[in-house]
């Protein structure tokens, strides 16, 4: 199995402005669900982020008094993430979410409560395989019972009708996002031109693999898991077929099956 390596597309110049870009993302009404949430799940057991990036929840998480633990392939991400907090304080290892293994402090193999991925960052993992593989890399570092958490958001199929080839997914002075579909391989590019100081436009791009609920249901029925909760939103919503994305919950068994 080939798992992409997209270390190439989280380097220092992208990791530096980061947070500044997504600065929408740390606002209390948008960020403070998602702690809310993930709290609750890790039940005051240790949590492991895959693809913790700058910290946006995991730092906000280990305030909440949550044990964090994190798995990211982009070294100058990491060091973003140490001007908040130290690697004695929330440890991470740099690698691919889908392989790399969580050995230290504050939890290892089959012992974390939760393990989340927020952000549709399971879209970079390019392959099915490799999707199926991060599955069960969440699977044998949770506990019986622990919860793997899903962020992700859904292609815009619905909003391309024949003949158009791209769907806006934000417009603004400073920022125009486009996303590109081919459904025949489930590969999608969004598209990004963001306003400059001397008023020019910085063109950028990064690929996708989407899934829809469904084909995830089965990675996670491969993996040993079973869908527990869905929701349209971290606000916990019902998720219907008008969600645009969906936070999914799904748990290891509480028993391990006689073999």
């Amino acid at each position: 199995m080939e798992i992409p390596d997209h270390a190439e597309l989280w380097g220092a110049d992208i990791a530096e402005r980061y947070d500044v870009e997504d600065a929408e993302m740390f606002a209390p009404e948008v960020l403070g669900p998602t702690l809310d949430l993930l709290a609750e799940l890790a039940d005051g057991g240790p949590a492991l982020e895959l693809a913790i990036g700058t910290g946006r929840v995991g730092v906000g998480l280990l305030g909440r008094g949550v044990p964090v633990a994190g798995i990211e392939l982009s070294a100058p991400m990491v060091a973003q993430l140490r001007t908040k907090v130290t690697a004695e304080e929330l440890p991470v290892v740099v690698g691919d979410m889908a392989t790399a293994g969580v050995e230290a402090p504050p939890a290892g193999p089959g012992e974390f409560a939760l393990v989340y991925l927020v952000y549709n960052t399971i879209t970079n993992l390019l392959t099915q395989d490799a999707q199926v593989a991060c599955f069960a890399n969440a699977a044998r570092h949770l506990r019986p019972g622990g919860a793997f958490v899903i962020e992700c958001g859904l292609p815009p199929l619905r909003h391309l009708p024949p003949g158009q080839e791209a769907a806006p997914f934000h417009v603004s002075p400073e920022h125009v996002g486009l996303d590109t579909v081919d459904p025949a391989t489930q590969l999608l590019t969004s598209h990004h031109f963001t306003r400059q100081p001397d008023g020019s436009y910085r063109r950028g791009e990064s690929r996708h693999r989407y899934a829809w609920p469904a084909e995830m249901d089965l990675m996670a029925r491969l993996a040993g898991l079973t869908l527990a909760e869905r929701y349209a939103g971290w606000d916990r919503s019902a998720y219907t077929s008008e969600s645009e994305g969906h936070v999914s919950v799904w748990r290891k068994r509480a028993v391990e099956p006689p073999r």
